[in-house]
């Protein structure tokens, strides 16, 4: 499974936007560092479109190809960030 080129993150450009609405690092796209770690990518493979999110030590993948697969990504997004992604994403 190859990291996602451009043709892969323009298809999930509604999902890249709203991960950036959080301010993360963002070296290059599509590859999100939190704290100084790398912390969530997103890879292209033949079975479709997927996510890696840093959960602790280990990484978790999700797969991102259909809308409710990217709304459980959100949610696993807030959930590991302990909540604290929503007020950075208002600004707070």
């Amino acid at each position: 499974m190859r990291h996602a080129g451009p043709a892969a993150l323009a298809e999930l450009g509604d999902l890249i936007e709203a991960v950036r609405a959080y301010g993360l690092n963002e070296p290059r796209p599509g590859i999100f560092y939190r704290k100084g770690r790398a912390w969530l990518h997103f890879h292209e493979d033949p079975a479709g479109l997927f996510a890696d999110l840093r959960a602790g030590a280990d990484w978790q993948r999700y797969r991102v190809a259909e809308p409710t697969e990217r709304a459980e990504l959100l949610a696993a997004i807030e959930h590991s960030a302990g909540g604290g992604m929503e007020s950075a994403k208002r600004g707070g």
